[in-house]
């Protein structure tokens, strides 16, 4: 071969790393009760970072799902079909207890442990994501029905992959869906018109059209309907308990920007038979529950992202070289390439300290429910928020290399943007943190409590609090309260990541947060972190080790 094809200067292939050697990730199960946990995390991000799942995940994405409605007689089937890779996925994250295992681990830290684990998959394929995060969110929601529970609860939890259209009380595992949209209302989920005709004592017949309706080959689904008493939960499966098929029609897929792997459709129901979930016309209250733990997996997602765009940058950089010197060691790619690992490293602490919250509401500690509550409200906000624009610097770390496909930048670029639009877009979030305000004072006492358990070890942080603290008055005015809903949602976030990071990072990153997202000596982009920034310590500390 001729000179001219010699391959020079290009990074080698980024494989045979572990997702999950992360010293923000581990110190944060071993902080919070997950120690037990760590070897499984670790077994399951080696196996992400190697070339097996990373195949499957460029596969599953390069072969996204198709819609049959009919068989080749013309008998309506309503079947997706997916690459045997999206399966490949599947099945190691139900066999690994990403999906409802958790709710039936009796061991303290058992949510925390399965976001670290849901965090470190996540980052070699997020599509496969949403019907793990579905199956774990239905969990909550399904217990206002004890009796259906009952039933259903074990088979979501069990750790095995059973795909197939089969009466689900009959299968080995089951893969739960959710359905509430519908073209005319999106978020207003109150302005949807299914409607819920009883047929017998807690069975219902369902017809109407739904707008977005992700996974529509799970055994089972949560839906929203109108009844005379009001919008209604239901649970509506596949299959019926005769082995006839419920007539869900697939009308189409969605085309989307990303999360390219997993299917959207939108769906009809022509009578399809559902059971009452919680009490008739209190559907809202009976589903917020399940949209509340995928708002966790929303921000899970979003720091799994960054994670996965900080390796690839860092990566790069060490192994490229520019203008005679390695790109790593270059002033300003250092500031770029530390002011994302700072981003990320707080994205990636406060996700997994609302899990371990998640935990804490389990046991009964009424604190950490409110904590919960209204810290996933502003961290859907302003985290998942974020996934995108970090997703972009990343990308153009790699320059021209990060903008083709075959790098893995572009299918992260199109996923980001999604957990800022699933389970509510920044408007439906940063009112969400209002109402968590004006409903419960417990939530703000607890918000406040987390926050200032770093009282005094920082005085930007210090001066960011008082801030926040003057910010509330305001809410009084409702008008004012909503113009000031975003902003409020991003000051309150950034405190709380603040106050983590001060209590538990390297000092050299929590300087670093301080100094630039809260005393605002940073620029309006990534890479303006201010001079005299120590990005040795931050940059050490996100280096992919295992890859090098």
């Amino acid at each position: 071969m001729s000179a001219t094809h010699e391959v020079l200067n290009q990074a080698p292939p980024l494989v045979g790393f572990s997702t999950a050697d992360e010293p923000a990730l581990l110190e944060a199960l071993r902080r919070h009760g997950g120690g037990w946990g760590e070897r499984e995390v670790r077994e399951l991000g080696a196996r992400a970072g190697s070339a097996e799942v990373q195949d499957w995940a460029r596969m599953a994405e390069e072969h996204p799902p198709v819609l049959h409605t009919h068989d080749r007689y013309g008998h309506r089937v309503d079947e997706v079909e997916y690459h045997p890779a999206y399966h490949q996925l599947m099945g190691v994250a139900v066999e690994s207890g990403q999906h409802a295992a958790a709710w039936s681990e009796s061991r303290p830290g058992a949510h925390l442990v399965r976001a670290a684990k849901f965090y470190a998959f996540a980052q070699a394929e997020p599509g496969h994501g949403c019907p793990i995060s579905m199956t774990y969110a239905a969990v909550p929601a399904l217990r206002a029905e004890p009796e259906l529970a009952a039933g259903y609860e074990p088979l979501l939890a069990a750790r095995t992959y059973d795909f197939g259209l089969r009466p689900p009380l009959g299968k080995r595992g089951l893969i739960a869906g959710m359905s509430m949209t519908e073209k005319q209302g999106g978020s207003d989920v109150r302005a949807n018109t299914t409607r819920a005709v009883p047929d017998g004592a807690s069975r219902y017949v369902l017809t109407g059209h739904k707008w977005f309706t992700s996974a529509p080959m799970s055994d089972v689904f949560l839906t929203l309907a109108q009844t005379e008493e009001g919008l209604t939960c239901f649970l509506v499966p596949r299959v019926l308990p005769d082995g006839s098929r419920n007539p869900l029609r697939l009308m189409r897929l969605k085309n989307k920007l990303g999360n390219r792997s997993n299917a959207s459709a939108e769906i009809e129901y022509e009578s399809a038979v559902a059971w009452r979930v919680g009490e008739p016309g209190r559907g809202v209250r009976t589903i917020v529950e399940m949209v509340n733990v995928t708002r966790l997996d929303c921000v899970i997602g979003s720091a799994a992202g960054m994670r996965a765009g900080l390796r690839q940058a860092l990566h790069h950089a060490e192994h490229r070289r520019a203008f005679g010197a390695d790109l790593v060691d270059q002033p300003l790619m250092r500031n770029v390439l530390a002011d994302l690992a700072v981003e990320s490293e707080a994205a990636t602490t406060l996700a997994m300290r609302l899990a371990a919250a998640l935990d804490g509401a389990e046991a009964g500690d009424e604190g950490a429910a409110a904590l919960r509550r209204l810290g996933l409200a502003v961290s859907k906000y302003w985290v998942c928020k974020r996934g995108a624009t970090h997703a972009a610097e990343a990308l153009e770390c790699l320059g021209g290399n990060g903008y083709v496909e075959e790098s893995g930048m572009p299918r992260l670029y199109r996923e980001a943007p999604l957990l800022s639009i699933w389970e509510g877009s920044g408007n439906v979030a940063a009112l969400d943190v209002l109402r968590a305000l004006g409903r419960d004072n417990g939530a703000l006492e607890a918000f406040l409590a987390e926050v200032d358990a770093a009282a005094g070890a920082d005085a930007r942080l210090d001066a960011a609090v008082d801030r926040l603290r003057g910010l509330l008055p305001q809410l009084a005015d409702p008008e004012r309260a909503q113009l000031l809903a975003r902003r409020l949602a991003e000051q309150m976030t950034l405190v709380l990541q603040g106050s983590l990071l001060v209590r538990y990072s390297h000092p050299a990153v929590a300087d670093a947060f301080c100094a630039s997202r809260l005393d605002g000596d940073w620029g309006h982009a990534f890479g303006t972190l201010p001079p005299g920034t120590d990005t040795g310590p931050i940059l050490e500390r996100a280096r992919p080790k295992d890859a090098r």
